[in-house]
């Protein structure tokens, strides 16, 4: 296999885990409520559509912008200074079907730029100080990105209406045991310090 082979392979690997990743996270959102969409449900004010607004800046920030593509219509929350943002909850003028709409652009920008580059083409992220990078390397960071906040959502997904996976309740007997069953481990060391 040739190296352009090699790299052809591995850039629908990381594709394909990137898809499988975004795919997950939309899934969380199904037949919810706009307010369990929005409601936070961690002590840092964590919630669903917030995490989906957070990662349509980032598909647009590290596989668009880094490339010299920003996106046709800036989302509402964009600012210039990327650190004033209003991108992890909606506000209440900011539908969740505009979000989601604004996501699912995002990830189709994201993959036009994707689909037209080469996983060593070259890339500067603004708000690290425009250091060089590749889009091999934002890749695998959006892929982590948008993992590790797919498993933010299963939590505050599991919080809401204890659905897990998808799909399975976690309200069943099976589920309630386990539960007990590592509540009873924890107590153990309830009282040391």
């Amino acid at each position: 296999m040739t190296s352009t082979g090699a790299q052809t392979d591995l850039k629908e690997e990381l594709w394909s885990a990137l898809r499988g990743a975004r795919t997950k996270i939309i899934g969380r959102l199904d037949g919810l409520s706009e307010y369990d969409l929005r409601r936070p449900l961690t002590p840092t004010g964590t919630n669903l559509l917030g995490l989906v607004k957070h990662l349509a800046g980032e598909e647009y920030g590290y596989l668009g912008e880094s490339f010299g593509r920003p996106p046709v219509e800036r989302p509402t929350w964009f600012r210039d200074d990327p650190y004033t943002e209003i991108d992890l909850w909606a506000t209440p003028d900011e539908t969740s079907a505009y979000i989601l709409d604004t996501y699912r652009q995002a990830c189709a920008h994201a993959d036009a730029t994707i689909g037209g580059l080469t996983l060593d083409s070259p890339g500067r992220v603004a708000h690290w100080g425009n250091q060089e990078t590749t889009l091999a390397n934002l890749m695998i960071r959006m892929i982590g990105e948008t993992s590790a906040h797919g498993g933010h959502a299963d939590i505050v997904r599991e919080l809401i209406d204890g659905r897990i996976g998808g799909h399975e309740s976690t309200d069943t007997d099976q589920w309630r045991a386990r539960r007990a069953e590592i509540q009873a481990a924890a107590e153990e060391f309830h009282h040391d310090h």
